[in-house]
């Protein structure tokens, strides 16, 4: 079985160890190693090269932010998971634009950050749903104001493509996509991946934002208090 191998950033060091052992239970998981700061976090990317990072974003030295742009600039493809306490849109939406992949709370329990990890490594991303909502809807408000329009030729995606582009953008997995297209899982994915080839992105959210940034597709707003 090919294990997906993870490296665990955080500077305390009983959220490392614990993460750990929770980890090291899951067969399909490798702990290759820990770092106690964003600098020592990219450091280890480059001579362990993990699948996937649990990245912590309040760190001394440089925080998870920094070094979560710093690998995905060298790595564009090793998956980041944002570990953390604040649900404030600025850290959210500094960490996206450095290329997070996941972004969960600390609250979060094990089995989602075990479901995050795997369903990054399958290159699919996974956000809290209480952040979610606040990334997608501020994209597209953004994409509002700047009196974007649909533009399925800028990207040469077909009607198909963006209609599996919606759905993911909905937050669907493969698998949804597919019951709800009546499509194969294969076929999504093979859809997912044209996707993220035409618009040059490497993950979900990053292309569900720039779709939305692009007025490829539009979100409704989530309704006022």
């Amino acid at each position: 079985m090919e294990r997906i191998k993870v490296l665990i950033a955080d500077d305390h060091r009983v959220v490392r160890e614990g993460l750990a052992a929770i980890l090291k239970s899951k067969e399909d998981i490798q702990v290759v190693g820990e770092a106690q700061d964003g600098l020592e976090a990219v450091e280890k990317a480059r001579s362990l090269l993990p699948d996937v990072i649990l990245m912590d974003v309040s760190m001394p030295r440089m925080g998870g932010v920094e070094a979560t742009r710093q690998v995905k600039r060298e790595f564009p493809h090793m998956g980041i998971v944002a570990l953390t306490m604040y649900e404030e849109q600025q850290y959210i939406f500094d960490l996206v634009r450095a290329g997070a992949t996941g972004y969960l709370l600390k609250d979060t329990d094990s089995a989602q950050i075990v479901a995050a990890i795997r369903a990054i490594y399958r290159g699919e991303s996974l956000i809290h749903p209480s952040v979610a909502s606040k990334i997608l809807a501020e994209f597209s408000l953004l994409a509002q104001k700047k009196g974007k329009k649909p533009s399925w030729v800028e990207h040469d995606l077909t009607e198909r493509e963006i209609t599996v582009l919606r759905l993911v953008a909905d937050g669907k997995t493969n698998k949804e996509i597919a019951n709800n297209l009546d499509l194969s899982e294969k076929t999504v994915k093979n859809h997912v991946r044209n996707i993220f080839h035409k618009l040059q992105v490497y993950d979900r959210t990053q292309a569900a934002i720039l779709a939305i940034r692009k007025g490829l597709i539009e979100l409704e707003p989530p309704p006022s208090r």
